[in-house]
């Protein structure tokens, strides 16, 4: 069954409810009770039986202190309710600046957050323009710092904070309240404090005096700390947990180890895509610096900045040396040429009958490809077929160059004609992943594959994706891609390779 849009609005600003009424540790009659409703109203309103109004979204902002949360969702809901014109009348819209209610608490007019890296540290610092908009002064700012060595392996991330936990001793957090050139020191308080994650209250206070912020008063404050490259991911997000009309992110990086920048955004109604505008680039003496910014950013949005350094090896550092390329695809459980298994061919799923096996091996390839996406940006397309899992099945999966593309799967396939037409372009392989090969292809080539039902088709592929699936046929094949190199043509160590986010070029 479908729900309109309304009815998922109406729906979030439920969950939004819920979530901080739970989280203020209050029943659902006592909610009630504090924003002077019948007892049973609120019951209703979670339970969708009744739809949401604007006193009663105004009184739980204000008792639950959502920071917006519940309003902005009202909001939503209410846009979509006046565009279908359920039985109300035409609405204005708001004046700017009247996008919360009276008593809603704290703005972030603007936030510049910063992360440099230099002398193998990373250094962030995070300026932040207040407007308090509610009712009673503030005399505390909660933020957040949290690393992830390791982004899309979580158990990985988790193994290594545990034995390597981050502390406030090498964050050396410090903030100020700043007021024109003077620069007022604030104190702060731990309210978490993680193997990989702090929260501290910001105090608007130190030894010499308070300077809270009161209703209408504007501030500006500004803290930085630092993170090693050892606790520190190649990756910097900013999330939206109060309401911000401006938020810019910056990235000043060594000009030395050629970075590449691409970022990524999502949101509670969004799922994650690409940044909706690029990022800029420009260098500053030995530095690259990138920017991007963002205006009215929705609550709960987030927005990923990731990057790598060509000019280094594309490795990291271990206890025991420099962790290769290689390492990383043997973490994921993707077994490294040399392995018996890629040298042998895959045996063929008789289908319809063993279409639960061929599901599960499909899952576990495209859980992978998951994985794969957070770990390198494969802008020619990826692949991985069954025997790189240590699974001596016929099953691949390609995830297409075009992003928006449905991944394709492969069941049983084999090559039925080529064209005559090749071309050679630089591969890589997951299995033989620390080098890159010159392989010629053909520019097209029809495959005979099976569909779970049993029946079977034949694909036409071309271009880019001609090579993706020839290159895996190859796998089912007891192939690698080695040896489809003309003989003598050397191979090219990936820290060498200088075509990493780019397509290949027809």
């Amino acid at each position: 069954m479908t729900t309109s849009p309304l009815d998922r609005a109406a729906d979030s600003f439920a969950v939004e409810l819920a979530r901080h009424r739970t989280g203020r540790g209050l029943s659902k009659k006592q909610l009630a009770t504090l924003m002077g409703f019948d007892p049973s109203y609120v019951s209703h309103v979670e339970g969708r039986r009744h739809r949401p109004t604007e006193d009663f979204a105004r009184r739980a902002e204000a008792v639950l202190e959502a920071s917006g949360a519940i309003w902005q969702r009202f909001r939503d809901y209410d846009e979509l309710r006046h565009t279908r014109g359920d039985r109300a009348p035409h609405r204005e819209p708001p004046a700017p600046g009247q996008w919360l209610p009276p008593g809603t608490g704290l703005i972030v007019e603007r936030e510049q957050a910063t992360l440099s890296y230099r002398d193998e540290t990373y250094r962030c610092v995070i300026r932040r323009e207040l407007y308090n908009a509610g009712s009673e002064p503030i005399t505390r700012y909660l933020v957040r710092v949290a690393v992830d060595r390791y982004p899309g392996d979580p158990g990985r991330s988790n193994r290594h904070h545990r034995e390597h936990p981050l502390t406030f001793a090498e964050l050396q957090l410090h903030a100020h309240r700043l007021d024109g050139h003077e620069r007022e020191a604030m104190h702060w308080r731990t309210k978490h404090d993680r193997d990989a994650f702090k929260e501290i209250w910001l105090l608007f206070e130190n030894t010499g005096r308070r300077f809270p912020l009161y209703p209408g008063d504007r501030a500006t404050i500004e803290y930085a700390y630092h993170v090693g490259p050892d606790k520190w991911g190649p990756w910097f997000q900013r999330a939206v947990r109060v309401p911000t009309r401006h938020l810019a992110v910056r990235l000043d990086l060594p000009a030395a180890l050629d970075p590449q920048v691409w970022g990524a955004e999502t949101s509670l109604s969004a799922e994650e895509g690409p940044l909706r505008t690029p990022v800029a680039r420009r260098e500053e003496d030995d530095r690259i610096i990138f920017d991007w910014a963002v205006d009215q950013p929705p609550l709960n949005g987030r927005y990923r900045m990731q990057w790598r350094f060509r000019a280094q090896p594309e490795g990291e550092p271990t206890e025991t040396g420099w962790l290769r390329p290689s390492d990383r695809m043997r973490g994921l459980g993707i077994l490294q040429h040399g392995a018996d298994l890629l040298r042998q061919p895959t045996r063929p799923f008789d289908l319809p009958r063993e279409d639960r096996a061929a599901r599960d091996v499909v899952d576990r390839l495209t859980a992978t490809l998951f994985r794969l996406d957070e770990l390198h940006p494969f802008s020619k397309g990826v692949g991985i077929a069954a025997p790189q899992l240590g699974i001596g099945r016929a099953a691949a999966v390609i995830r297409p160059p075009d992003l928006s593309g449905e991944p394709v799967v492969l069941l049983n396939p084999r090559v039925v004609d080529a064209a005559p037409d090749t071309d050679e372009q630089y591969e890589g392989c997951l299995s033989f992943f620390d080098q890159r090969g010159l392989v010629p292809r053909p520019l097209r080539i029809d495959v005979e594959h099976t569909h779970i039902d049993g029946s079977r088709v034949i694909t036409s592929y071309e271009y880019g994706m001609a090579r993706l699936v020839a290159h895996e046929i190859d796998h089912l094949e007891g192939r690698l891609y080695v040896d489809r190199m003309a003989p003598g043509v050397p191979l090219v160590p990936v820290e060498e390779y200088r075509h990493t986010g780019q397509p290949w070029r027809y």
